[in-house]
């Protein structure tokens, strides 16, 4: 009987030594590994940074039509919107009252050369009588008199033609001014036209310039100062080949349209502590119309040298961004960055990276600071300049 027991406990002590050699073998197999990491290198080039304000396209010209004279509109030869040149007939007043007008302008001219053609006659005669003593100096005085009234009346009755001629040949017609794109017409054939100078003339239509087209928008006071700063004083007069900026549409991704900064204000406006640039575009295909918002990205600072990576390697904690680092021990270190721009599809960090830092493209999420991690067969390499540069070409 001792021995049965004897037995069973010796077979009890087997099992539990084989179920603790067990779990012993499945506490060492429990051990995780270094977690696999794809590091990349910052690439390092020259950047600039870029700064985009909102703003929008106005004409380069803007010109309402109205006439110089009065009377009833007899033609229109334009249709409602469409582009117009130079000298291109637009309204016709009625001429004939202003032919008539000239008429007798030059009926009036023909009567004062008659006059002037006497008097100059009659001092003629009146200077051989006077050396007679036939008439005195005073009736001579006053034929030279007459005379001299007879030529003010020529100049005067001259200046009445020109100015029928005036009326009836330039402004009885109306022409366009510039080039551009004529709105709809104000007023229909047969209309009475009221033309002159004060403030009630009639408005007949307007023409804006279309190529090239201005693009108007503001910035702060403290963006004009970084602007002097790197920039001198030759921004605030833009010179002679202006500052490139990028502009792109409401419904476009990318900064496609480029052109130059020709002009900024010389004045803060008070009220809002900003000032007005303007930049020029050019409009060939009329896609720009005055009135429309746009961005504009203007450059914000000096080339300098940066380094980039992909957004991808960025993580965030809480209103900061990091980098995981592998160290020459294989350790991850996290290190905070101060991030730029995207710059060729990469992402500029202007503080807390070196150029030599290995830094953890994927495997960011199962790596930790301080951990040992163990880099992967392949590096995946961040983005080269020349194709940094050939997709910032292309945007």
């Amino acid at each position: 009987m001792a021995i049965a027991e004897t037995a069973r406990l010796a077979a009890v002590l087997s099992i539990a030594a084989a179920l603790t050699g067990c779990g012993q073998g499945q506490q060492q197999s429990a051990a995780p590994a270094p977690p696999s990491v794809t590091v990349t290198s910052p690439v390092q080039r020259t950047v600039v940074d870029q700064d985009e304000y909102v703003g929008r396209f106005v004409a380069v010209d803007s010109v309402e039509i109205r006439s110089r004279v009065s009377g009833y509109l007899s033609e229109i030869h334009f249709t409602d919107g469409q582009m117009v040149k130079k000298d291109d007939p637009l309204f016709t007043i009625d001429r004939r009252p202003f032919q008539i007008a000239l008429d007798q302008a030059r009926a009036n001219l023909a009567q004062a050369r008659a006059n002037l053609a006497f008097t100059e006659a009659d001092l003629a005669r009146g200077a051989e009588l006077v050396r007679d003593k036939t008439i005195t100096e005073q009736t001579y005085d006053q034929r030279l008199q007459a005379k001299r009234v007879a030529e003010a009346s020529v100049a005067a009755q001259e200046a009445m033609v020109r100015s029928a001629e005036l009326d009836l040949n330039e402004y009885s017609e109306l022409r366009a001014p510039i080039d551009g794109r004529i709105g709809d017409r104000r007023v229909s054939v047969g209309n009475l036209v009221t033309g002159g100078t004060a403030g009630n003339t009639t408005l007949l239509a307007t023409i804006v310039s279309v190529d090239p087209i201005r693009f108007e928008f503001t910035f702060d006071e403290a963006s004009y100062l970084r602007y002097q700063r790197f920039a001198g004083t030759s921004r605030t007069g833009a010179g002679e080949d202006g500052i490139p900026v990028a502009l792109k549409l409401i419904d476009e991704s990318d900064f496609r349209h480029t052109g130059k900064i020709d002009f900024v204000d010389n004045v803060i406006d008070r009220s809002s502590g900003t000032i007005r640039g303007r930049a020029v575009f050019a409009n060939p295909d009329g896609i720009f119309t005055p009135g429309m918002f746009g961005r504009i990205r203007v450059p914000g600072s000096p080339p300098y040298t940066a380094l980039l990576i992909p957004d991808a390697a960025i993580g965030t904690e809480q209103a900061r961004k990091f980098v995981l680092v592998v160290d020459d021990g294989g350790v991850a270190r996290q290190k905070y960055v101060v991030l730029g721009e995207l710059d060729g599809g990469l992402r500029v960090i202007k503080a807390g990276l070196a150029a030599g830092d290995r830094v953890i493209l994927k495997g960011l999420m199962r790596a930790r600071a301080g951990q040992k991690v163990t880099i992967g067969p392949q590096t995946a390499p961040a983005a080269s300049p020349s194709q940094g540069a050939d997709e910032a070409k292309a945007g």
